[in-house]
C-alpha cells in the first residue's frame, strides 16, 4: 500500500510540474523569428491572442496545434475569422484544417514534434 502512494505522490508531482510549465510557457509566451500572433475569437466574442510557430510554403502560412494548451484551436475552430501578425504586419485569415496530404508534405518540410 506504501508503494501505491508514493506511485501516486510522483504522479501528482509530475503533473502539477507539466501544468505549472505549460501555463507559464502560455502566460510569458515567448516570441521571435518564426512566430507570429494569431487572435481569435471566443464564443462571447472576446478576442484573445496567442504566440505560435508558423511555418510558409508556397505563399501560404500554416500554424501547428501540436502543443497544448490549444484554446485558440478550438476558437479558430468555431470562427475561423482570425487576424495574425507576422513580422509587425497584421493581416486577416481564414483558419481552415489541412488534409492529410498537405499535414504530411508540411510535415515532411519542416518536422513537426
Amino acid at each position: 500500500m506504501k508503494i501505491v502512494k508514493i506511485i501516486a505522490i510522483v504522479l501528482l508531482v509530475y503533473v502539477v510540474i507539466v501544468v505549472s510549465f505549460e501555463s507559464l510557457l502560455g502566460y510569458f509566451q515567448p516570441g521571435g523569428q518564426g512566430t507570429l500572433v494569431i487572435t481569435t475569437t471566443d464564443d462571447d466574442g472576446t478576442k484573445n491572442d496567442r504566440v505560435l510557430a508558423h511555418m510558409e510554403t508556397d505563399g501560404q502560412l500554416y500554424v501547428a496545434a501540436n502543443h497544448w494548451p490549444r484554446a485558440w484551436f478550438r476558437q479558430a475552430s468555431t470562427n475561423p475569422n482570425v487576424q495574425a501578425t507576422v513580422n509587425g504586419e497584421e493581416a486577416s485569415y481564414i483558419a481552415v484544417p489541412v488534409s492529410d496530404a498537405e499535414h504530411a508534405r508540411i510535415d515532411g518540410e519542416y518536422s513537426l514534434g
